[in-house]
């Protein structure tokens, strides 16, 4: 046996070798995360049976019938995205060597199929709205995926590359052992983004309770949503959360995943990973995989509620795999304990917290109640989310040119100075033309390039605790709402509209900008041949045409102090 195992490890080396060695022939592409994540799971076989990304018959029946062309159930297309750049580089037959952001290879891709999908279909399809405004993943299809997808099948070479909390970075295949070697036949799989308090305990044990099952907490670690708490945090909260169960009942690993926030029919998706990882049960909240489902509002959701629970029903004979309601429980402080929402009389005394509330309490140093959560938990969350007056901020202003955007932004930095709590850096939208863009035109590609540059050197400041102050022209919503999202996750956002009108911007152009461009002299120009999208959201609107600068910076000011920001 030993001497077959041998052999066997030699037959691989071998074979991984030579791919590697061809491979330096092939054509190459550098997946981003969310794609890094799909790869991950297909070579890991989390997406068993899926062998490859979908050819366009593959898609079209997954669209259509929630099926593959065979008849199995699969709910949402896997798709390898890529620019039109790739596929001039690219044939149908040829390979492709898929590589990671650092340049290590991954995968030999073996092109099968280049097709160019119907984005509005797919939206409507997958998550029941064409409207970007309306579900965020829809934008995120829109402007973030790229305009042809590749179909294929995959030879691995190595999973991607993690260096945090290897040890529960465990494949399917090491969960089914650990099942087998502790004697699990009943197991009930819990999927969860968000940091887990007591009612979670309370939940998935009785749940566990029904099923007569032992749980597997499977948390995922893939793309963070701007709203999310820092990774490492999570995961040590996940560590704190299980110890608080009995002994020898509950496992924790960690499960690369990009989330779709497509309701019900990612349920099932999630449904088809947990059998793959040894799941006889899963547990499908209300309001599971939907884009709203923190909000605390169920009013706000996206998807009815309950639609998760029915569909992964509707199919769990045919995935192998049963479903189990998730049942919302409350805290009923007459008697010290959680009791299902269900069973919530008039005149009880119960009580609730949701994440939305838990983040204020954090961002304004709030106590959270020991009936709510887990003392170990609160203290991690505390780490990583001070009081809003001790977290780094961006205050991001945008505006035509001549709206006073340069002005305001350098009376900011002296307030801020003033203060001494914490580092201030100003990024004037002519600043980092010089310093950080100078090889940069104004195409709308470069221009998208410059701000999104910006938002990320303000997420650095922002997430080590200093103020970054942006005053850039930004025309465009999607590097707005692109930098939103990046620093968000690290701290406070605060987005400035300057909705100086274009007339009064025009007649204090100093240096005749407007003029030249109207002309024809300047080609490019934002307001005159090239346009200004104001933003959807902004937490402060400024017009100064009646306002002085000082004016302005006072009113964004008074805001931040109101919001906590500053004191």
């Amino acid at each position: 046996m030993n001497n077959e195992y041998s052999e066997s490890l030699l037959v691989h080396f071998r074979r991984v070798e030579k791919l590697k060695k061809d491979s330096l022939k092939y054509p190459t592409y550098s997946l981003n995360e969310r794609q890094l994540c799909d790869l991950e799971l297909l070579l890991n076989r989390a997406f068993y049976p899926l062998e490859g990304f979908l050819n366009e018959k593959e898609y079209i029946s997954v669209l259509e019938n929630e099926r593959l062309t065979d008849g199995t159930v699969w709910p949402i297309p896997i798709c390898l995205d890529v620019p039109k750049k790739v596929v001039d580089k690219i044939s149908v037959g040829e390979p492709l060597a898929l590589l990671d952001g650092e340049g290590f290879l991954l995968a030999i891709f073996h092109v099968e199929d280049i097709y160019c999908p119907d984005k509005r279909y797919e939206a409507k399809k997958i998550y029941g709205t064409e409207d970007e405004n309306k579900h965020p993943s829809v934008f995120t299809l829109y402007h973030e995926t790229h305009e042809y997808y590749l179909g294929g099948r995959l030879e691995g070479i190595s999973l991607p590359i993690h260096y945090d909390f290897v040890e529960l970075r465990k494949p399917p295949s090491e969960v089914h052992r650990f099942f087998s070697s502790m004697g699990w036949r009943n197991v009930i799989g819990f999927h969860t983004e968000k940091a887990l308090h007591c009612a979670h305990k309370e939940m998935i044990l009785k749940a566990a309770r029904e099923v007569n099952a032992s749980i597997f907490l499977n948390p995922v670690v893939g793309i963070p949503d701007p709203r999310d708490l820092d990774h490492f945090t999570m995961v040590r909260c996940y560590q704190a959360f299980v110890k608080h169960f009995p002994k020898n009942i509950i496992t924790l690993a960690l499960l690369p995943f990009a989330s779709r926030k497509a309701g019900p029919k990612e349920a099932v998706l999630q449904a088809i990973i947990r059998k793959n990882y040894g799941c006889t049960h899963f547990l499908v909240a209300p309001d599971h995989a939907d884009p709203f489902m923190h909000s605390g509002n169920n009013t706000n959701l996206f998807y009815p509620l309950g639609a998760a629970q029915e569909k992964v029903k509707e199919y769990e004979d045919e995935i192998g795999i049963k479903m189990v309601p998730l049942t919302p429980m409350v805290y009923f402080e007459d008697e010290g304990r959680y009791i299902p929402e269900s069973e919530v009389k008039e005149g009880m005394n119960v009580k609730r917290l949701s994440s939305a509330e838990l983040r204020r309490r954090l961002e304004y140093d709030l106590e959270i109640p020991e009936w709510f959560s887990f003392k170990e938990v609160v203290q991690e969350l505390k780490h990583t989310y001070p009081p809003r007056h001790k977290q780094g901020f961006t205050v991001f202003l945008t505006g035509l040119p001549g709206a006073g955007k340069s002005t305001i932004a350098k009376i900011l930095y002296v307030k801020f100075m003033e203060l001494r709590d914490r580092p201030v850096t100003l990024l004037d939208g002519d600043i980092v033309r010089k310093y950080l863009s100078s090889e940069l035109t104004y195409s709308k590609e470069h221009r998208e390039i410059n701000v999104r540059r910006i938002g990320f050197v303000a997420s650095e400041i922002t997430k080590n605790g200093g103020i970054a102050i942006c005053a850039p022209i930004a025309p465009y919503e999607e590097s707005r709402r692109y930098n939103r999202e990046l620093i968000s996750r690290y701290g406070g956002y605060i987005e400035v509209y300057v909705a100086t009108p274009f007339d009064v911007c025009m007649q204090r152009d100093r240096k005749g900008m407007y003029e030249k461009a109207k002309k024809g002299l300047i080609k490019n120009f934002t307001g005159v041949d090239d346009p200004y999208i104001p933003p959807k959201n902004p937490e402060i609107t400024i017009d100064t045409t009646e306002l002085t600068p000082q004016e302005a910076a006072q009113q964004i000011i008074l805001y931040l102090e109101e919001q906590g920001y500053i004191k």
